[in-house]
């Protein structure tokens, strides 16, 4: 599309558009933005000084731990649930997915949901909070408890425990897939990985017209804990998610990172309000009553690019939401965790009734 070169200055202008200064905010919201600064500042401390994770060995799934669950859980729930892989990762791990329905094993006009966790393999929490949720919808089916047969019965519920089970395996960030320099033009070896939240391809070269605006939440050198890779959807994993959000029908999306007790929404790369920003306040203020959270359009906490939720809701018009869980990556004290976990099948029942009204 040929434009001339003012007009396209002043639109991506408009686009690109940044939070305001802290003394601008802080008169209307100043508890919400102590928060997110107080937040943005440790998150990005801590991405870039790869800080060591406390010792949790035996509190959190690994990888073939959680498999065998999956299939168990999937042999003696076959009427409801149903288990697949979508694709495999650089270390031959499958990506399993998860689907809990009435007719688990076809597709039916009924609302969809998609709940995703450990984009990042060093943030544990969000699997166990899904494998949790799985566990609770299966162990209560029969006898209905908080209405979830009805919930089962008239939803299709998506869940992707682990996007990034490499990088949960080696405790990492990123995945494991070699890189081969920022563009994949070297050919010798020069980094591990990429952080796979980066990597799908909403407004994704805008990085490349105001690196300023995003270099440090996102980056293209691929040594950095938040590279992005050679191009969207170049990752094996975000490949998966992409083939499968694009031959299914998912109305609302929750991923689960840590931390901070946020709960975030579109968009992530401007501070231009989403067109369905009153339906993302609805939604995520009755989310923040069950969890106690702190909700705020996801830009508020620092400008990105490549984000799930942002191609989630600007490709697909999918209503998507970071939960961002605790206090740290992976909390080492069994009770936090299994607090955490009961909250969020709350916030994930509460989200799942709630897609029946936005057929």
């Amino acid at each position: 599309m040929k434009k001339s070169t003012i007009a396209v200055s002043l639109l991506l202008a408009g686009m690109l558009s940044i939070p305001l200064s802290s003394a601008t905010l802080t008169g209307k919201f100043p508890d919400t933005i102590t928060v997110l600064r107080d937040i943005r500042e440790q998150h990005l401390y801590d991405i870039h000084n790869h800080i060591s994770l406390t010792e949790t060995t035996g509190l959190y799934h690994t990888y073939d731990e959680m498999t065998a669950l999956l299939h168990s859980l999937a042999a003696n729930h076959s009427d409801i649930m149903s288990l697949t892989s979508i694709g495999k990762t650089y270390e031959d791990r499958d990506l399993w997915m998860v689907k809990l329905s009435d007719n688990a094993n076809q597709e039916e006009n009924e609302p969809g949901l998609l709940f995703m966790g450990a984009h990042h393999g060093n943030e544990k929490p969000g699997f166990e909070v899904l494998l949790y949720f799985i566990v609770y919808m299966l162990d209560n089916y029969e006898n209905n408890t908080d209405g979830i047969r009805e919930v089962i019965n008239t939803t299709q519920i998506y869940i992707l425990p682990m996007v990034n089970p490499d990088g949960v395996e080696a405790n990492t960030r990123k995945n494991r897939e070699p890189n081969h320099g920022p563009f994949g033009l070297n050919s010798k070896e020069t980094s591990i990985g990429v952080d796979l939240n980066r990597n799908y391809g909403y407004r994704w070269f805008f990085l490349y017209v105001f690196p300023r605006k995003y270099l440090g939440a996102t980056d293209y050198h691929d040594t950095s804990d938040v590279y992005r890779g050679e191009r969207p959807f170049s990752e094996a994993e975000t490949k998966a998610i992409k083939q499968f959000v694009e031959t299914h029908t998912v109305r609302l999306a929750i991923t689960y990172h840590t931390y901070g007790e946020l709960v975030l929404y579109s968009w992530g790369y401007t501070t231009i309000p989403a067109k369905d920003k009153p339906l993302f306040v609805s939604i995520g203020e009755n989310i923040t009553h069950i969890n106690n959270y702190t909700l705020s359009q996801s830009i508020d906490l620092y400008p990105t690019l490549g984000d799930a939720c942002d191609w989630l809701y600007g490709k697909h018009g999918i209503l998507a939401y970071t939960i961002e869980l605790g206090k740290n990556y992976a909390p080492s004290n069994p009770d936090v965790l299994l607090q955490m976990c009961r909250v969020h099948a709350d916030v994930n029942l509460y989200v799942c009734k709630r897609a029946e009204s936005l057929k």
